[in-house]
C-alpha cells in the first residue's frame, strides 16, 4: 500500500505591531521631550517616595543616642554660637530684636534651603548603584529629599515658634508680627523648588565633575553670608545692598523675618523676583536632569 509522507507546517501567528498587550503593568520607553517630567509616573510611585523619606530619617539617626532630638540641638547650638560670636563679639545689629529669636529665624529658613540643595546635588552619585539595578522614575529621589527636609524644617519651625512665642508674650521684646505670616507656605514652597532646581543642575554636573560637589558645599556656606541670615538687610548700604538683593534667597529670609518679627524689609517686587528666578531655575534643572538621566550610569 502506498504511503504518502505528510509534512505538517507549524502554524504562523501574525501579531499586529500596533496592538499593545494590556497585560503589561509597566512600559519603559525613552523620553524624547526635554520638559517631560513624568509626574504621572512619580504619582504612581508615591509609596516609593515615602519609603525614601523614611530611609533618609533612619539612615541619618541610626545608632545615635539622641536620635531625632538632634533636630532641635543643631539649630539651638548654632543659634547660641551666633549670639556669642556675631551678637556679643562682633556686635552686629539685629534691628533691636532679641538676638536669640533673630538668629533662629534666619537659621530655620536657611537650613531647609541649604540642606536640600546640598543633598540633592549628589543624588546621582550617591545612588548610582540603585539606579543601575532597578527601574523607577528618577525624579522620585530628589523629590523625596525635598520632602524629608521639609519634615525637618517643620520640626525646627516648631522650635522657632516656641522661642518666638516666649519673646512675644513678654511684651517688651519689640516683636510685632503681621498678616504676612500667611505667606509662610509660599516661602517654603519657593525655597523647596529653588533648591530642587539648583540641586538637579548640580547633580547632573557632578556625574562627570565630582569636584563640583565639594565646591558647592563650600559655596553654600559662603552664600549664607550673602544672605541676611546673621544680619538685617537694613544694615547694608551702598553698592553691596544691590548685590545682596540680587540673591533670590534674600527676599525670602527678609519676608519671613518681617512677617514674624515685624522688623526687616518687605517688597512685593523682590518676592516676585525670587519666584521668577525659581521658575526659571526649575525649568533649566528639569531640562538638564532629563538629558543626563538617560546616560549618567555610564559616567558615574
Amino acid at each position: 500500500m502506498d504511503t504518502t509522507n505528510v509534512v505538517s507546517k507549524p502554524e504562523q501567528t501574525y501579531v499586529d505591531a500596533n496592538v499593545q498587550d494590556d497585560n503589561w503593568t509597566e512600559v519603559i520607553q525613552p523620553r524624547t521631550r526635554l520638559l517631560d517630567l513624568g509626574l504621572a509616573d512619580v504619582w504612581r510611585y508615591r509609596d516609593l517616595v515615602m519609603l525614601f523619606v523614611r530611609r533618609d530619617f533612619v539612615s541619618t539617626y541610626k545608632q545615635t543616642v539622641l536620635g531625632p532630638i538632634w533636630f532641635f540641638i543643631q539649630p539651638l547650638l548654632t543659634t547660641i554660637t551666633y549670639v556669642i560670636i556675631f551678637g556679643n563679639v562682633a556686635k552686629l545689629s539685629t534691628d533691636g530684636l532679641p538676638m536669640m529669636v533673630f538668629y533662629l529665624s534666619g537659621i530655620t529658613i536657611w537650613n531647609y534651603f541649604a540642606q536640600t540643595l546640598t543633598v540633592t546635588s549628589t543624588v546621582f552619585r550617591d545612588n548610582a548603584g540603585m539606579f543601575g539595578k532597578v527601574y523607577f522614575p528618577r525624579l522620585t529621589m530628589p523629590l523625596s529629599i525635598v520632602i524629608s527636609n521639609l519634615v525637618r524644617f517643620a520640626i525646627q519651625f516648631g522650635l522657632f515658634i516656641v522661642v518666638w512665642l516666649y519673646y512675644l508674650l513678654k511684651g517688651d521684646s519689640g516683636i510685632h508680627p503681621n498678616w504676612l505670616i500667611v505667606l509662610t507656605p509660599l516661602l517654603v514652597v519657593v525655597m523647596g523648588l529653588m533648591s530642587l532646581g539648583l540641586g538637579m543642575i548640580f547633580s547632573a554636573m557632578t556625574t562627570k565633575y565630582r569636584d563640583l560637589a565639594m565646591l558647592l558645599a563650600f559655596g553654600v556656606q559662603l552664600l549664607m553670608y550673602a544672605t541676611p541670615v546673621i544680619y538685617p538687610l537694613s544694615s547694608i548700604t551702598g553698592k553691596y545692598r544691590y548685590l545682596i538683593l540680587s540673591n533670590p534667597m534674600t527676599s525670602i529670609v527678609e519676608t519671613f523675618r518681617y512677617a514674624f518679627l515685624g522688623s526687616g524689609i518687605f517688597n512685593w517686587n523682590y518676592l516676585v523676583y525670587s519666584v521668577a528666578f525659581t521658575l526659571v531655575i526649575l525649568l533649566i534643572g528639569t531640562i538638564i536632569f532629563n538629558r543626563v538621566q538617560k546616560s549618567f550610569t555610564d559616567t558615574v
